[in-house]
């Protein structure tokens, strides 16, 4: 397929913009249990506070998307980025919680600004297949999700945590070249849209096919959101280092990479309902299987949670695509709600799953989670009516 050069230049920097901001938002859930013993803080308390930066990073996503999709100008996607590079490298070098939690919610709220409006300007650019454009551009942000636990971990083993905020140079500078290549709207794309807010949330939360796909947004995110959040606690536990636990956390996101970009292409082969079916089912199996050998059997473990990372993430371009066409004209907005706000719910759903690990058993919890996507996966049918012939 051709691309022109009108529709490349964009997707290039969106691309790597999404790239480097996701890295920023993977930094600390491998490196939290060390953050919250340097600041002497308990892990539902360290689950907490992640919740909340989830909530400053994803729930506010409809909202900045509002916006996005009413204004002319590309600013949201620039200071996005700024803040989040900044105040999330920050963060880890504080020394006590209130310097700890402000960075994290300023740099989260970086993320919020950034992500609804990079997708439906993905949208906007794209003069060919929409769909693939959309699954290499969650892919990079997915990529670069994986590489934050990598590169957070590995900094963190060898130089130490006060060194972190030196990474923060790397998102300022993609930001400021992004600023002067990213294309600005052409001239017939100019005229503002009669978007009103109240209105675009009562046609998108009343659509029944886009609370579905909501619905399924959020059970992805729940599995991984729980898994990144609860296993390196489990992992530091027994004796694992800071960049084990970040290179596990890297397997499992990369290769939810690497779903993202593959979805499309099984999508024409098994069809989009099935594609949902086994990114949903499958999960359920994966994480008994890990239950019964994380102990036993470490490596064969992680094994088994990359393979996690993949199917969890499998359908998430395909539905980002579905709603985004449900209703064309709110693209950042739903974008914002299937990206941001479905996060945002879950975080405040793993607020209490942090205190309940806590008392319980981590890996029990996870199974249990596990089972939801499973039975909820009946609702896929409800996407696809069949046609009365």
């Amino acid at each position: 397929m051709i691309y022109t050069k009108e529709e490349r230049k964009p997707q290039i920097w969106f691309c790597g913009g999404h790239f480097i901001n996701d890295i920023y938002t993977g930094f600390l859930n491998p490196i939290m249990p060390f953050i919250a013993e340097q600041v002497k803080i308990s892990m539902p308390v360290a689950t907490i506070i992640l919740s909340c930066s989830h909530i400053f990073s994803s729930l506010l996503q409809p909202f900045f998307g509002f916006f996005a999709d009413n204004m002319r100008k590309r600013a949201l996607i620039f200071w996005g980025l700024i803040f989040t590079s900044v105040f999330i490298s920050f963060a880890p070098a504080s020394q006590n919680i209130i310097n700890m939690v402000l960075f994290i919610m300023l740099g989260s709220l970086g993320s919020s600004l950034f992500h609804p409006q990079s997708l439906g300007l993905i949208s906007k650019f794209s003069k060919s297949d929409v769909v693939r454009n959309m699954g290499i551009f969650i892919a990079f942000g997915t990529l670069g999700y994986s590489m934050g636990p990598l590169f957070s971990s590995f900094i963190a083993q060898y130089f130490g945590l006060n060194k972190m905020p030196y990474l923060a140079l790397l998102g300022v500078t993609w930001a400021i070249l992004m600023f002067k290549m990213v294309p600005k709207f052409s001239a017939e794309t100019t005229q503002k849209p009669d978007i009103h807010f109240g209105k675009s949330l009562k046609d998108i939360l009343s659509n029944r096919k886009l609370n579905i796909l909501n619905v399924i947004a959020m059970l992805k995110s729940l599995m991984t959101t729980s898994c990144s959040i609860l296993l390196p606690f489990l992992w530091k536990s027994q004796g694992y280092s800071k960049f084990q636990i970040g290179l596990a956390l890297f397997i499992f996101i990369f290769l939810g990479g690497i779903a993202s970009l593959l979805s499309p292409k099984f999508e024409h082969k098994i069809g989009t309902a099935n594609v949902f079916y086994f990114s949903m089912i499958t999960t359920l199996p994966l994480m008994v299987l890990f239950m019964l050998t994380y102990k036993s059997m470490p490596i064969l473990s992680f094994v088994i949670f990359g393979i996690m990372g993949f199917v969890t993430m499998f359908a998430t371009p395909i539905t980002m695509n579905l709603a985004q066409n449900v209703i064309p004209q709110y693209k950042s907005i739903i974008g914002g709600f299937i990206n941001g706000f479905s996060w945002g719910i879950v975080a405040i759903i793993m607020s209490g799953v942090g205190f309940i690990a806590q008392n319980t058993s981590i890996v029990p919890v996870l199974v249990g989670i596990s089972v939801i996507p499973a039975v909820c996966s009946c609702l896929v049918k409800f996407l696809f009516p069949k046609t009365k012939n």
